[in-house]
């Protein structure tokens, strides 16, 4: 049986941690070895803007100290990534210098749908489960230092994830000053909390029954792991009316006694207050019967990302789909015409297949195209004079899960120049952060964008079938419709001649009609 080791690093806001991976096809994942050690980076970058040269220091011995260990595992590879506590200093790039100078460990920082979706690879991974629970109303509840991520399933599909910034240590770093000043913290935590849940659950609990809470991304679903109300401890499952038994147990509690009841430090007590009433106010506001903590970290996400991409392990669940279901839920709630992009869908996948040996995009590419056809017309709803520009700030507006910011900004631009000249890349680099490749990769999506528009002007979607294929300098289209053709062909001539431009073919078009 074949089993490689593999080793994961996660730079959090309150520990760096490392964890060691056996993977094989008959034990799947499954971790040998985890190393935890406990600094509050985040306390430096939320409240300072900079991870202090101390700070920085003890960081890079503890990751020489990882990658020691790593080796000693043999491991095929390590792979490293940073969240919020590096993501949001000011010295970020001074940061990743020095780690990948001292320690040879070249560190991947993650946009918050990056992390978040992360996260929920690693619950995913464990499949029975997760799949069986999504099928009716579950939410995630994805809480760390900086920020807490709400995901909401039904039908087996993501309906949304949208990110809140009340993470555990920011809400400690601001009320800090207050604790003093009451003698009921939770009241005070909950007051300040409580308006984004409430709009939160307006806007997309709404006639929605939860009957799942999942738990995930803290310190503390391990604590409450080590209780013994479990209606299934093997499974991690947690009823209603047990979790408000411990919930009641605790509050109150001092750091002091909360350090010696549960064997922490007194950082991590000072975190298990406010980590425990976001908890319990997500699970009141969902009104869920059911709690999972999965125990799940980032770095199980990693392993399940790097065991995919080697082909050790047969993957049930498509991450792509739920990217694809979040950019239609955006696209729902921004009034988009569902029947028109459905039909640009399906010829800009035959568009982008034909043309694959020129354009030399990969599969990731052309989820981000179905992203952008989907977005483009998302600006109408604030704005049928400035659609471009209203898109392109929806788009950056609006995180989705699984995508970096450079994804989200090669969609945004092509949904923004979809409408208005294309410029040249010494011009729009003064404004992004493209480079030549993305602005190569932006230039196809337009291209295609417009011209599978232009296909469907009359948003009548005529063409039932569509057919593409090269032959020498010309794009070959055979299309049968159902309704007469002539203002489709006789529009598409400008949308054509940018086509070229970019792509260096000629579009041909030849027309049947639907007998019968």
């Amino acid at each position: 049986m074949a089993v490689t080791n593999f080793a994961a690093i996660h730079i959090g806001s309150y520990d760096v941690s490392l964890e060691i991976y056996e993977i094989s096809r008959k034990s799947g994942i499954h971790c040998i070895d985890r190393v935890v050690h406990h600094m509050e980076l985040g306390r430096d970058s939320f409240t300072n803007g900079k991870i202090g040269p101390d700070m920085l220091d003890e960081l890079c011995t503890v990751l020489k100290d990882f990658v020691h260990t790593a080796s000693a595992y043999r491991v095929k590879e390590i792979r490293t990534i940073a969240t919020s506590a590096v993501r949001e200093a000011q010295n970020d790039l001074f940061v990743l210098g020095k780690i990948q100078q001292t320690t040879g460990l070249t560190v991947q920082i993650l946009s918050n749908s990056e992390q978040r979706f992360l996260s929920y690879k690693a619950i995913a991974s464990m499949e029975t489960r997760f799949n069986d629970m999504i099928r009716k109303g579950t939410v995630i509840v994805d809480l760390g230092g900086g920020s807490v991520q709400m995901s909401v399933f039904d039908n087996s599909a993501l309906i949304t994830t949208q990110n809140l910034r009340m993470g555990s240590l920011r809400i400690r770093e601001r009320l800090q000053t207050l604790d003093s000043l009451t003698t009921d913290y939770e009241k005070m935590i909950r007051q300040l909390i409580r308006y984004d849940l409430k709009s939160f659950k307006k806007m997309y609990l709404k006639d929605r029954k939860v009957e799942t809470i999942i738990l995930n991304g803290d310190f503390l679903t391990e604590i409450l792991f080590s209780g013994n109300r479990y209606r299934d401890r093997s499974a991690r499952l947690l009823s209603r009316s047990d979790f408000e038994i411990w919930y009641k147990s605790i509050v109150g509690l001092s750091e002091e006694e909360l350090a010696v009841r549960y064997d922490l430090t007194p950082e991590f007590a000072s975190l298990f207050r406010p980590s425990a009433v976001i908890y319990h106010q997500m699970v009141e506001e969902t009104d869920a019967s059911l709690i999972w903590f999965p125990g799940t970290h980032l770095t199980r996400g990693l392993a399940y990302e790097f065991a995919d991409e080697n082909n050790l392990l047969k993957m049930a669940h498509n991450f792509g789909n739920d990217i694809i279901t979040a950019a239609r839920n955006i696209a729902k709630r921004y009034s988009v015409g569902k029947p028109h992009i459905d039909n640009m869908d399906r010829n800009a996948q035959i568009l982008f297949d034909a043309t694959e040996s020129v354009h030399g995009m990969k599969s990731r590419d052309r989820l981000l195209l179905r992203i952008a056809v989907m977005l483009h017309d998302v600006g109408k709803y604030i704005s049928f004079n400035y659609v471009s520009e209203s898109s392109f700030n929806i788009i950056m507006s609006n995180e989705i899960i699984g995508l970096s910011h450079a994804e989200r900004e090669c969609i945004a631009l092509s949904a923004k120049y979809m409408t208005v000249p294309f410029p040249q890349y010494e011009e729009l680099v003064q404004e992004t952060s493209l480079n030549r490749e993305r602005y190569l990769k932006v230039a196809y999506f337009v291209a295609i964008l417009r011209y599978v528009n232009a296909l469907d002007r009359s948003h009548m979607q005529k063409i039932q079938h569509m057919e593409a294929k090269l032959k020498d300098q010309t794009l070959q289209l055979r299309v049968t419709v159902n309704e007469d053709f002539v203002l489709e062909k006789g529009l598409i001539g400008e949308e054509a001649e940018f086509f070229t431009d970019v792509f260096g073919l000629r579009p041909e078009i030849k027309v049947s009609r639907v007998v019968g």
